[in-house]
């Protein structure tokens, strides 16, 4: 018998003040049985980072054809497309073609630096192609956040996002690679 989805959901009241973008979302959140807590609240991090009314998560690791969360144009292209962890060179190089700008949240302290070492050459090809790596002991406090239903406030300033619940406070500096 296949495991299901374990459903989370969050409301997320966000203060962007590098893009001036405030706002509040209630999202659901389909946690894959494969995924854990850290991949998952690095979704919700990727999904804060580059809030808008259009941005959605996507089936994630259920399909090879999505990212993990993407933006469509109001005609149907793929503006924005956002991979949480350490994706293949084709996967970025299809990612690259098919959307206009493309972003990668890369984190695992070791496996990380090793991946790096072998994109960074190559991820010099794409123009539209942003690389953020998140330290080790940021994304084990994120992690500590998971819970069923979430309350979270997200405040974004000169690339620094502190996330906020009744318990809890992190700060979070990703790391551009790229």
């Amino acid at each position: 018998m296949a495991l299901k989805a374990t459903i989370f959901k969050a409301r997320v009241q966000i203060a962007d003040m590098d893009r001036d973008y405030y706002a509040e979302h209630l999202l659901t959140l389909a946690r894959h049985p494969s995924e854990t807590d850290e991949r998952m609240m690095i979704r919700l991090l990727a999904f804060a980072h580059n809030a808008s009314e259009q941005l959605e998560f996507t089936r994630g690791l259920s399909s090879d054809e999505e990212a993990d969360l993407w933006q469509h144009s109001l005609s149907g292209e793929i503006e924005t497309w956002i991979e949480v962890g350490l994706p293949a060179e084709d996967r970025i190089r299809k990612a690259c073609g098919r959307a206009r700008k493309v972003l990668v949240y890369a984190y695992g302290q070791r496996s990380a630096s090793v991946w790096w070492q072998k994109m960074e050459s190559a991820s010099a090809r794409f123009d539209n192609l942003e690389i953020f790596y998140l330290p080790a002991d940021s994304c084990v406090q994120l992690a500590a956040m998971a819970e069923r239903t979430m309350d979270l406030s997200v405040t974004i300033q000169d690339g620094h996002l502190w996330f906020a619940s009744s318990d809890n406070n992190i700060e979070v500096l990703p790391e551009r690679w790229k």
